[in-house]
């Protein structure tokens, strides 16, 4: 196990009371204001795997708030289970309500959501102990799911992509998603009703459904990495892109939402020297952190649609830069998301749209 860099501004790890189970909220920076990121319900080796996910998470989502021209830091919180563990009912509302009160201890420096594992039901819960959470139901006086946005911002990604590969449209395009959960069978959709010939992977049998329903072309997980397509879209879990898969990849570029798709950040080089173009996952997957905070201010979904969308719109900007510099795509939007934090956060109705426009 590597442990990433330790640069968060708090990060706590304890015992729930009522649930015995082990929890991590990890606040990587408020910079540019009270940071925001899901909670992840997963199960991992040891407690400390899921101590440096929330690590790497909070990190990623700093970044991430920061490319998308957000006010918003970054952070992350994690319950950790171990392996085979499952919560019946009650220990998982005793769960949510011992991360409740984790996150009221940070008195309004970290907001937490849903993310991998968690709904926005459970958010509810959530709430029953602090105000810091979002993304509740629209029926609870919240914004509800994300992960239709987040799969906007992807699809906008993708388009941008191939655009800059010279194929413009996504229509006729082989693409191939892996990971069939709240963004990647949403996204599924969307690239269908583009036109898209799909190729698509899940752990979960039952979800074969989705490629019988859109006529898509269903193969394993393993399959999925070595299929020939346009796009290979990793939206499941992060790691995926070890050097051995990269090495195995036919495609011409990878976009997808999974959180730190890449196993090492010399993957954006490895893959940039077999000529695949790599679309930094903190840039693609920010639709949804987007959508939360747009909403939380009471935008209009026609702005929130446009902010999604320019999503492509920094993706280009990436690729100009790492093209222009010798760079790769990674670092190219990692000195974007620098910079954003360096100018601190925006104070007038001007200077968001400089920033917009940068972005």
């Amino acid at each position: 196990m590597t442990l990433p860099d330790f640069d968060h501004e708090h990060v706590a790890t304890v015992v729930g009371p009522r649930s015995g189970a082990t929890m991590t909220v990890a606040l990587h920076s408020s910079r540019l204001g009270p940071a925001l990121g899901g909670c992840r319900l997963w199960n991992y080796d040891t407690w400390l795997d899921g101590v440096t996910d929330a690590l790497r998470l909070s990190s990623a989502m700093t970044l991430k708030n920061a490319a998308a021209g957000l006010d918003v830091g970054g952070g992350k919180s994690v319950i950790a289970l171990r392996p085979g563990e499952t919560l019946d009912p009650d220990r998982r509302r005793a769960a949510l309500l011992d991360l409740g009160d984790l996150v009221e201890e940070l008195d309004g420096r970290y907001r937490t959501a849903e993310d991998v594992g968690t709904t926005e039901h459970d958010m509810v819960v959530v709430a029953e102990r602090t105000r810091h959470v979002v993304g509740l139901p629209a029926h609870n006086g919240g914004s509800g799911e994300p992960a239709g946005d987040t799969a906007l911002g992807v699809h906008s990604g993708i388009a941008a992509t191939l655009d800059v590969l010279g194929t413009p449209g996504i229509e006729g395009t082989t693409i191939t998603i892996s990971g069939l959960g709240q963004v990647g069978g949403r996204l599924a959709h969307q690239l269908a009703a583009s036109g898209a010939r799909l190729v698509l992977a899940d752990v979960n049998p039952a979800r074969k459904s989705v490629a019988d329903e859109l006529g898509a072309r269903w193969v394993s997980v393993d399959e999925a990495l070595v299929t020939p397509a346009d796009v290979f879209v990793p939206a499941g879990l992060g790691g995926v892109l070890t050097d051995e898969v990269i090495d195995a990849l036919a495609v011409r570029a990878v976009v997808g939402p999974a959180n730190n798709a890449l196993a090492g950040r010399e993957g954006a080089a490895r893959l940039a020297a077999r000529g695949i173009l790599y679309a930094p996952d903190f840039v693609v997957n920010a639709g949804g952190v987007i959508y939360l905070t747009m909403a939380a201010e009471g935008a209009s979904r026609r702005a929130i649609d446009e902010r999604v969308r320019g999503i492509g719109d920094t993706l280009r900007l990436a690729y100009r830069d790492a093209g222009l510099r010798g760079i790769t795509p990674l670092e190219a939007a990692e000195e974007l998301a620098a910079a954003r934090i360096a100018a601190g956060p925006v104070r007038s109705a001007a200077e968001a749209h400089i920033v917009r426009s940068a972005n």
